[in-house]
């Protein structure tokens, strides 16, 4: 029995077509500068522990599904961390500390940002605190405290654990190493941007001369997905249909794409995609994100565990993957789009469709995982 003819309905929440899309890589690069890009690469690459994460082929998914290809980024692999956010916290530490072993830096996160400040915290002798929202899992705590972290539970959601962490580090003077740009703070979002731009530059090496036709990129406040549209517009010769999914109750993108300006989004439920869960886009993802997005697509919870599931039992391709909660959306934005035959035709998807998803982290929760796949 196959992935599509099991009787299982793969829905999606919303699609939209962005009518102001312009893919402009000289806007794009004037967000995220191509020396921003790659100083990125040639520090973190020369990182001790350092290696390009697996870019995995999910072949029986594209031939269920009548595509030539999809291509898996799995950032399972990423250093310990099991997360792209390892490239981004831990850079921006590294660059605004500039060798000073007094700074203490503070970050507010739903887990993985925050794993990844206090690693590059610990790599560089600094100490770190790290607020997290009532919601965050104990497991997800824990994991910072072992990298030597001050762990600090907020009540309330990660915008209340963000705020916290502004008035504390104010109060202290420790400097705030967040994905999330404001006014007046832009410099340190775009440096963890830049980090994350190193994936686009290790799928480029992979793919060799294949060319990628779509790409598909989660979101939260935007940092990785306008991240990654900067590493199109700075490494790749083409530019593919780009597409970003968000969970239906904190479709913060979607929202201001459809307007044309920043909407703010009222949580009123949180999501399984915990870390996508955000009410408002940064600004600087926003400034790349907001012309250079072609399509947004909005799901419920409905399929996490599922897909997870088939991804780590090689239901999608030959080899085993580890696909934490935040990693499905990109795989199951792609069965409901070829479900769905219009999304499908409007977003030319068919035999010579090359596409690229993130598997943004691995089991950065093993209970939360396990749970999951059990069910």
């Amino acid at each position: 029995m196959t992935i599509l003819s099991n009787g299982h309905l793969w829905k999606y929440s919303e699609f939209i077509e962005n009518t102001n899309y312009s893919f402009n890589k000289d806007k794009i690069l004037s967000s995220l500068s191509r020396k921003d890009i790659d100083e990125a690469y040639t520090s973190i690459s020369n990182w001790q522990s350092y290696i390009p994460t697996p870019l995995i082929e999910l072949n029986k998914l594209s031939k269920e599904l009548n595509l030539n290809r999809i291509l898996y980024k799995d950032e399972s692999k990423r250093f310990d961390l099991k997360s792209f956010k390892a490239l981004g916290g831990a850079y921006a530490v590294e660059k605004i500390t500039k060798g000073n072993k007094d700074v203490v830096v503070a970050t507010a996160t739903a887990g993985n940002h925050g794993r990844s400040v206090a690693w590059g915290a610990r790599r560089l002798g600094l100490k770190c605190k790290i607020f997290i929202s009532e919601f965050v899992s104990e497991a997800r705590g824990q994991a910072m405290s072992n990298l030597d972290a001050e762990v600090i539970k907020v009540k309330g959601n990660y915008e209340k654990s963000l705020i916290e962490c502004i008035k504390q580090s104010t109060e202290n003077n420790w400097q705030i190493v967040q994905d999330v740009a404001w006014k007046d703070y832009m410099t340190v979002p775009k440096y963890t941007m830049a980090g994350y731009t190193v994936m686009m530059k290790e799928i480029v090496n992979q793919i060799k001369n294949d060319q990628i036709t779509h790409i598909i990129l989660q979101a939260g406040v935007g940092g990785m997905a306008g991240a990654m549209v900067a590493g199109i517009a700075r490494y790749l010769g083409n530019v593919p249909e780009t597409i970003v999914v968000e969970p239906d109750s904190a479709a913060c993108v979607m929202e201001s794409i459809k307007t044309g300006k920043i909407e703010k989004i009222d949580i009123k439920r949180e999501s399984l995609m915990g870390g996508m869960s955000c009410g408002e886009v940064s600004l600087v993802p926003w400034e790349i994100l907001k012309n250079s997005v072609k399509f947004c697509i909005s799901l419920p919870d409905d399929d996490i565990a599922k897909t997870m599931k088939l991804l780590g039992n090689s239901s999608l391709s030959e080899e085993k993957i580890i696909a934490g909660e935040n990693s499905a959306p990109g795989v199951i934005s792609l069965i409901t789009s070829c479900v769905d035959n219009q999304v499908k035709e409007r977003l030319k998807l068919n035999s010579k469709s090359n596409i690229l998803v993130i598997g943004c982290e691995g089991d950065t929760d093993e209970e939360m995982y396990q749970k999951l796949i059990s069910q």
